[in-house]
C-alpha cells in the first residue's frame, strides 16, 4: 500500500469542527510516516469527484473528516473498491464511526487509530447497503423519522439538533400511520400499516438511536425494523426506548432480516445515513464486504 493517503474534509461539520479537526488528524498520520494530501472541494459534488479521482489514482486510503454526511459521501468513492476508508468523526451524529468502535470527536486519537490500522493491515471488510448507485453504511429511514427530517430540513430556525426536536413535535401532532407494501428478498408482497420502517445495515441513526439495535455489519443481511400502527401515545412511550434498543421488545415492533427489501408508500422520502435518497418506492440491497475500513 502506498504511503500517500487522502484527507477528505468537510470544513462545516459539527459547526466548524471539521476544519479544526483536520490538522490534528493530519499531524497524527504524518507522525506515523504517511504523506497526506487534503481534498476540500467547492461543494459536495466537486469534493466527491476529487475523492473518486484519488481512489482511481491509487491513494493508500481515503480518510473522511466530518460527520455521517461526510462518511456517506466518502462511501460513494470507496464503495465496491479495496481502498481503505478511515473516519475522523467530528460531526453531530457520528453513527457509522460509533458502530465501528472508532473515537468520536477526538481527531488526534482517530488519526492515530487510522495510522496504526493502515500500518498493521488492521482493516475490516464491512457490508454496505445500496439503493441503485448510492451506497449507505448505517440506516435507510422511512416514515415518521423521514418526515421529521423533511420538516427539519425546511426550517431555517432554530439551528442544530433543537430544530429536529421541534420538527419531531410538529410531526407527532399531525402524524398517522402509513400504508406500506414491503417485499423481502423478492418474496411475497406484505401490506402493512406502519409508523416507520428502518432498514439497518448498521444499528443506529440520529446520534445513537439504536433503531436496528441488533444489526451486524458482517452478516450480509439488513435488520429491518417495522414500528406498526402506533397511536401518538404509544409512539411517545416507545420512541425514547430507541436509545437503548429496548423498543424492539414492544408488541408493535417487529424485526425482519433480508438481503434485499423493496418499500412502496405514498408521500414518503427515504433517507440513508441522514441524506435524502428520494421518494419511495425504493429497493435496497445489502452488499457483503463492500467497504474496507480502518478499525481499532
Amino acid at each position: 500500500m502506498t504511503s500517500e493517503i487522502t484527507l477528505f474534509v468537510n470544513p462545516t461539520a459539527g459547526r466548524g469542527r471539521g476544519a479544526h479537526a483536520a490538522q490534528p488528524a493530519a499531524s497524527a498520520l504524518r507522525a506515523a510516516g504517511f504523506s497526506v494530501r487534503t481534498i476540500l472541494g467547492e461543494n459536495a459534488e466537486d469534493a466527491l469527484a476529487r475523492a473518486r479521482e484519488a481512489v482511481a489514482g491509487g491513494t493508500g486510503a481515503l480518510v473522511a473528516v466530518g460527520g455521517d454526511g461526510m462518511a456517506h459521501l466518502a462511501l460513494q468513492a470507496v464503495g465496491g473498491t479495496r481502498t481503505p476508508l478511515g473516519l475522523v468523526a467530528v460531526g453531530t451524529g457520528n453513527d457509522f464511526a460509533r458502530t465501528l468502535g472508532l473515537p468520536v470527536r477526538d481527531p488526534a486519537a482517530a488519526g492515530r487509530v487510522i495510522a496504526e490500522a493502515l500500518k498493521g493491515a488492521r482493516l475490516r471488510d464491512v457490508d454496505l447497503g445500496r439503493v441503485e448507485e448510492t451506497w449507505f453504511g448505517t440506516v435507510l429511514a422511512s416514515g415518521f423519522d423521514s418526515r421529521v427530517n423533511d420538516r427539519g430540513n425546511r426550517m431555517r430556525w432554530p439551528t442544530g439538533r433543537f430544530k429536529y426536536d421541534l420538527a419531531m413535535l410538529a410531526e407527532l401532532a399531525a402524524f398517522t400511520p402509513v400504508p406500506y407494501r414491503m417485499t423481502l428478498d423478492d418474496g411475497e408482497v406484505r401490506e402493512i400499516e406502519a409508523t416507520l420502517v428502518a432498514v439497518g445495515n448498521g444499528s443506529s441513526y440520529g446520534g445513537g438511536m439504536k433503531i436496528c439495535a441488533d444489526a451486524d455489519l458482517d452478516d450480509g443481511l439488513f435488520d429491518i425494523t417495522v414500528v406498526g400502527d402506533c397511536s401518538r401515545t404509544t409512539l411517545l412511550k416507545v420512541f425514547p426506548k430507541v436509545y437503548k434498543g429496548t423498543h424492539l421488545n414492544h408488541p408493535k415492533v417487529t424485526v425482519h432480516r433480508a438481503a434485499k427489501v423493496e418499500l412502496v408508500a405514498q408521500g414518503i422520502t427515504g433517507y440513508a445515513d441522514g441524506e435524502p435518497l428520494g421518494p419511495l418506492p425504493l429497493t435496497a440491497e445489502c452488499v457483503p464486504g463492500a467497504a474496507r475500513v480502518a478499525v481499532p
